[in-house]
Order: C-alpha cells, then structure tokens, then sequence
C-alpha cells in the first residue's frame, strides 16, 4: 500500500537509502561511491531540505507493517524558454528503492506510476531521473517503464 511520508517512518527509510548507496557503492568500478559513518544522517537531511525546497514529495510502500520501498520526487524546474533551450516544466525523480528482500513483486513500478501521478497533477509534463552507469537492472527497469536516454555522462581514469 502507498503511503505518503511520515517523521514515525524515518528510521525505515534511513535504512531503505542506506541500502541503496551500499548496492551502488558495490557496483561502482571506480570506486567512488561510499558509505560512511555519517552518510545515513547527512543523506537523510539533504533528502528532506531537497523535497522541502522543491516542493517535492516522498511516498512510501508499506508491507505488513514494514516500509519496504520508496521513491523521491521533486519538481526540477518550471517552465524554461531561453536562447538556447525550451523545455516544460518538469519533474524529477531522485531515488527509487525497494527493499532486496521484496524485490521483483511489482512495488517499484507501483511507486513509479504513483509518483509519476503526483508530478502529472502539479503540471509537470517530463520527468528527469538519473540512472548509475553501472545499475544495468535500474536502466532495464526505467526503460520498461517508458524512459529512454537522453544524455549520457563519460568517464576516463587518468
């Protein structure tokens, strides 16, 4: 069931982000990405002062009893109309995680399509999201889901 964020609930979803920076930091060739001692607290912060500021929203999927995934969603811009660049006013997800022991059971895409309801309804016409280079099943599952690529970041060791 979907829920929208609750204080009661912050323990669990420190622990559902944590969980999704050790999965990325496992995967990341380089070695760039970490956990530390102080990422659960400082991550959490800036995930609250990210939604507040962008009048995002965070929604939850409780399982008996238990917040087993979540998604973050923020509104990335307005409208934008320059010399060089037009695009709608759009919105933004900037984390999506189900727990691995409830994977493969349809929440995230569940999650997906409710927040992509909420960005709908206050008139955001695309949504941005990033995908880690390296997270071949988040790319497969995006693009299940209707996204495609549209700019692609590079790298060299030097």
């Amino acid at each position: 069931m979907i829920i929208e964020y609750d204080k009661k609930y912050d323990q669990e979803i420190k622990n559902l982000l944590v969980e999704l920076q050790e999965y990325i930091q496992s995967i990341d060739i380089e070695g760039y990405n970490r956990v530390t001692k102080e990422y659960r607290e400082k991550n959490f912060e800036m995930v609250l002062d990210n939604v507040s500021k962008n009048k995002g929203k965070i929604l939850l999927y409780e399982h008996k009893g238990k917040i087993v995934g979540l998604i973050i969603g923020i509104i990335n811009n307005e409208e934008e109309n320059t010399f060089d660049f037009e695009a709608p006013k759009r919105g933004k997800i900037t984390d999506l995680v189900v727990s691995k022991n409830t994977r493969n059971n349809g929440i995230g895409s569940i999650l997906l399509k409710t927040m992509e309801n909420y960005l709908k309804s206050v008139g955001c016409k695309d949504i941005l999201l990033d995908v880690f280079g390296y997270n071949e099943k988040a790319f497969s599952f995006y693009e299940k889901n209707g996204y495609h690529t549209r700019l692609i970041e590079m790298t060299k060791k030097l």
